[in-house]
């Protein structure tokens, strides 16, 4: 049983699993189930990758729900436990950062992001569309994350664990004696320079690529350094490749016709660094926002709980009506600036090639020129 069936189940006093009722979000994701070829996969399939499983198929469930059904009431003891009124709807579970981005006001063409020590991205696609396969996209599941609509979700290996990586094991004492010092010290730095100003390009595979190459083998790359380079350019050229890789992401659903016109950002780090959310502004040359809610997880998971519950109970009748009313952004947007979003458009062709190099079978030839190109962007951005 997952977890995010189990605590629904749990707090409405459901012992028997078959009782138990199953988010489409755990079984589309994690157990590889889909209406369209039945639900689960079929005994023979599940028999090649490991004989128990054939059995265990029979005796798991037939239908999975999106989390805008009631799992059940709250009972008698947890009511008492929670201080709560025995026999309140209670909404059928999802992951978390599925619950997050309804929380963040995801919507067809608004990608939300939430960064944290790693990233996960998704965006809804409305269901009555036929939608492609896409390479290196790991969750497409309908359901998962607003009823009848497909969900895409992919994302990063690391994100904020890179840059604590680097405050730990690279960054002198001179930034700062405590981790909260270096982090500011090097933020302060790192804000003063122009994109191609460090001469620097890295790869934000530290571990690993999750989309689009699907590698938990491959590794982190720093290219251009010299005896001038300081922790604060290595930093600064972090942040770059961690926003080069959500380009990546988003350029891949984009060739197969899923548009992303703006972005939503949530989590640790979308409060924590303007200089992140504005270099990922410039990046992506596209707006970005930040949710109002720093407990987006928790209010995706009470919108649903109100939609379960009903208009009767003074709910909601779907979540998107719910979303225009609990959802927000803060007053500020982060808007890419014409000149900083060319140059950057230079960088990412050549990570792009260190990228399909490093990352794909494809043969490549010289890399040469990246290195002198490198070195000729950080010439005329000084000059």
């Amino acid at each position: 049983v997952e977890c995010c069936d189990f605590v629904p189940a749990a707090l409405c006093g459901i012992t028997d699993p078959s009782r138990v009722l199953r988010s489409v979000c755990a079984a589309g994701h994690k157990a590889m189930y889909s209406d369209s070829w039945g639900g689960l996969p079929d005994a023979g399939f599940l028999s090649k990758l490991d004989p128990a499983l054939a059995g265990l198929r029979d005796r798991l469930y037939t239908k999975a729900v999106s989390s805008d059904m009631p799992a059940g009431t709250l009972c008698r003891e947890w009511a008492t436990r929670l201080g709560l009124r025995e026999g309140i709807t209670v909404a059928v579970g999802a992951f978390d950062a599925h619950m997050g981005a309804v929380g963040a006001g995801i919507a067809e063409g608004r990608l939300v992001k939430i960064l944290g020590t790693s990233s996960c991205d998704m965006i809804v696609v409305n269901a009555d569309r036929t939608l492609a396969d896409i390479p290196g996209v790991c969750g497409i599941v309908k359901g998962s994350i607003l009823p009848g609509q497909w969900a895409i979700e992919a994302g990063q290996s690391a994100v904020g664990d890179i840059f604590l990586w680097l405050v730990e094991h690279l960054t002198p004492e001179r930034y700062g004696k405590t981790k909260d010092e270096k982090f500011a010290a090097l933020q302060r730095e790192a804000a003063g320079l122009a994109p191609g100003e460090h001469g620097l390009l890295a790869l934000d595979w530290n571990n690993g690529n999750r989309t689009v190459l699907v590698d938990p083998l491959l590794t982190g790359l720093i290219m251009g350094q010299t005896l001038h380079t300081t922790a604060a350019e290595i930093f600064k050229a972090l942040i770059e490749a961690t926003a080069f890789g959500a380009l990546t992401i988003i350029r891949r659903i984009g060739e197969y016709d899923v548009p992303v016109h703006e972005v939503t950002v949530c989590g640790g780090l979308a409060s924590k660094s303007p200089m992140l959310l504005q270099v990922y502004a410039d990046v992506l040359n596209m707006p970005l926002t930040v949710s109002r809610s720093d407990q987006t997880c928790a209010l995706g998971a009470a919108i649903f709980g109100a939609v379960a519950a009903g208009r009767d109970a003074g709910g909601y009748a779907s979540a998107e009506e719910a979303q225009k009313i609990l959802c927000g952004r803060r007053g500020e947007t982060f808007t890419p600036d014409s000149d900083r979003a060319a140059v950057y458009s230079q960088i990412y062709a050549l990570y792009s090639e260190l990228h399909d190099t490093f990352g794909t079978a494809r043969e490549s030839g010289s890399l040469r020129h990246v290195m002198k190109k490198l070195l000729e962007l950080r010439s005329r951005t000084r000059a």
